[in-house]
Parts: C-alpha cells; sequence; structure tokens
C-alpha cells in the first residue's frame, strides 16, 4: 500500500518516553504510518539518523521504539558509508521514511554528497510518506531557521524543497525561533513560513497544506507567516485536530 498520492507529515515531535525502552513512538509517527496506507502486515518504516551522525544507540532505540509499536523499521545509515545496496530501491519499499532531528545544515551536505534528494523524491511521488521531526522537517521546505552553526540562530536555505515554503520549528519552546521566522519572511530570505509548536505536525498533499495535527493538549499550533507590506508579516494561528494517543 501507499499513500494517495504524494504526502508529507513535517513535525515538531514524534516521541515520548517509554516504558521499557527508552523512548517510545508518539502519535505523529503512528500518524505518518496511518497516512501511508498500511494494513494487514506490519508497517515498514525507515529511520534516518544523518542530521545527528547516525549514533548506534539512537539507531538501537529507534528499532527497539519499532518493536514496541509493532512497526518493521529498518535503519538508513549514511555513516561511514551507506548501509544498504541500493538505497534507492529499498525507500520505495518503505511505507515511511522518518528523519530524526540534529543538524539539519549537515544533513543536507551529506545527503548531497550521497545523491538522496532524488531517491527520496522518487519515493515521495510514489506515494511513500515522508516525516520527520526539527531538522527531519526543516530539510522537505526550501529552508527554515537552525542553530546548525552555532548558539545563534541562522537561516538555512538549500532544504530540498518538495515543499515550496519556509518552516519554523519548536515554535514555542525556543524563544528565538519566531522573531527569526518573522525577520526572515519579511526581509525575503524565506518565502511564506509554515511552523509548528513543540507536539504538532503537518500533513501536505503533494504541495497543499491539509491539516495540523498535534499529540499534545493544551496550546500547541500551527502557524503560517506571510510577508506583509504594511506590517513586514501576518501570522494566522491554525488549530491542530488532537490525535488519539496511541
Amino acid at each position: 500500500m501507499s499513500a494517495d498520492g504524494p504526502t508529507i507529515l513535517a513535525t515538531s515531535g514524534g516521541y515520548r518516553d517509554g516504558t521499557r525502552t527508552r523512548f517510545e513512538y508518539d502519535a505523529l509517527v503512528h500518524h505518518a504510518v496511518e497516512l501511508s496506507g498500511a494494513h494487514g502486515r506490519r508497517p515498514r518504516l525507515t529511520f534516518v539518523g544523518t542530521a545527528s551522525g547516525d549514533p548506534r544507540w539512537f539507531s538501537h532505540e529507534a528499532v527497539e521504539a519499532g518493536r514496541v509499536a509493532g512497526f518493521d523499521v529498518t535503519v538508513l545509515d549514511l555513516f561511514p558509508m551507506p548501509n544498504l545496496e541500493d538505497v534507492p530501491g529499498h525507500l520505495l519499499d518503505q511505507d515511511v521514511v522518518w528523519v530524526n532531528g540534529g543538524s539539519v545544515a549537515n544533513l543536507l551536505a551529506v545527503w548531497a554528497v550521497h545523491d538522496l534528494g532524488p531517491a527520496l523524491r522518487a519515493a515521495w511521488e510514489a506515494g511513500v510518506v515522508l516525516s520527520g521531526v526539527s531538522a527531519g522537517s526543516i530539510c522537505w521546505y526550501v529552508g527554515g531557521t537552525t542553530d546548525s552553526f552555532g548558539p545563534e540562530l541562522r537561516a538555512v536555505t538549500n532544504g530540498l524543497a518538495f515543499l515550496p515554503y519556509g518552516n519554523g520549528v519548536h515554535y514555542d519552546s525556543e524563544a528565538r525561533r519566531r522573531p527569526l521566522v518573522h525577520r526572515l519572511v519579511a526581509d525575503g530570505t524565506l518565502p511564506v513560513t509554515h511552523c509548528t509548536d513543540d507536539g504538532v505536525g503537518l500533513v501536505y498533499r503533494s504541495t497543499e497544506l491539509v491539516e495540523a495535527v498535534s499529540e499534545r493538549d493544551g496550546a500547541a499550533a500551527a502557524y503560517v507567516v506571510t510577508a506583509d507590506g504594511r506590517d513586514g508579516v501576518s501570522e494566522e494561528r491554525i488549530e491542530p485536530r488532537r490525535l488519539p494517543t496511541p
């Protein structure tokens, strides 16, 4: 099975503390699987940890979280070399590709070396759901805000651009994110930018934003930031649909 057309779920969440494991996949990851249409078998999810250097301990925890969730999780490592012989073919056989957080600048550089962009685009166009958190959200867009270069947030603008927008992650938990997004949209560094509070995800069919979803109760929301000639920018708040807790 595959999603009904190209689908991306871009998030600022996806994990929760585990009971017998370090962490478990929370509602956003489960929603990515639901969007894929996988049923009648164990869903296939590929975990990509490039943004944090493919740490083996975290990859192990990702596989364990998959065991708890009932997913077949494969880890795609690029350090020190790709661990799969046919990466494009493998991605086409998946239901979901989940990209972990870390340094989006480093992630994009390593992906470019391995020419991963075309393989990911082919998977997306074939109905494999592309998803991820933080750096694993920004990568699908034109760019966004990042601490990849140091403590002071900067813009990254060389994303894969499957989605023709900017992306702002951790919008409610990191105070410097919102003002930088506003400045970058106002000066044209970023186009219209879609932002998520922690625990919130944005669902796209092709390049159309169709829904905001949340795995958190409370004030968490999504936002669309647009350049406004009079006031610099305007910000529209989108109330997300609360996902069931898995």
